[in-house]
């Protein structure tokens, strides 16, 4: 079984699209780690794409921003679709699940306090993977893509379907491919479409 994982698309509708269609072959489900949205900016494309797929889907620190009380004129501007924030706004901060006989925790930046770090891949933080029972840990946050195996977790962070942080690699947007099987990922990078 393999899922494809998403994350940080910050209203990108194209990049959406686009990783979407290249991994559609190749996933049985699309995992998504949050920020959707881009601060007080709501895109009813996004979300109603994400939200009519049903993939799981957490909240980040964007829609964070964008639920709390900084964020009412953004989520009352004319044309924002109601549904579609309803459903955004239901979202949890955290999924735990068990897919493919492995068992798989989602969070947008760590499953642990504060959890909004910007761990980079050496950081030592990693380590308390070892409390986890979990198979796969799915995180975004950064921007930056990372396959790593700690404590006999598998730490992926897809990078960004909207906004590359990537030295060297700003101008691509970036997925993974989690082979649940083989309990090995991949990085997918193409060219930002926009």
């Amino acid at each position: 079984m393999r899922i494809g994982v998403i994350s940080d698309v910050h209203c990108h509708v194209a990049a959406l699209e686009a990783g979407l269609d290249m991994m559609a072959a190749e996933v049985d489900e699309v995992f998504v780690a949050g920020d959707v949205v881009y601060e007080y900016r709501f895109c009813n494309e996004v979300v109603g794409r994400l939200r009519d797929r049903g993939f799981p889907c957490i909240q980040g620190n964007h829609e964070m921003v964008l639920l709390g009380p900084g964020g009412v004129r953004a989520r009352t501007a004319p044309g924002v679709d109601g549904d579609a924030l309803s459903w955004l706004a239901e979202r949890p901060t955290r999924i735990d699940a068990q897919l493919g006989g492995r068992s798989i925790t989602m969070v947008h930046s760590t499953p642990w306090p504060p959890y909004n770090e910007y761990l980079t891949e050496n950081d030592g933080a990693w380590a308390r993977c070892r409390d986890l029972d979990a198979d796969v840990l799915i995180t975004g946050h950064t921007h930056v893509p990372m396959v790593r195996e700690v404590a006999g977790t598998l730490i992926v962070n897809p990078g960004s379907l909207g906004e590359s942080r990537e030295h060297g690699a700003r101008d691509q947007a970036s997925f993974a491919v989690v082979d649940l099987d083989r309990l090995e990922a991949r990085i997918v990078r193409f060219p930002n479409p926009g």
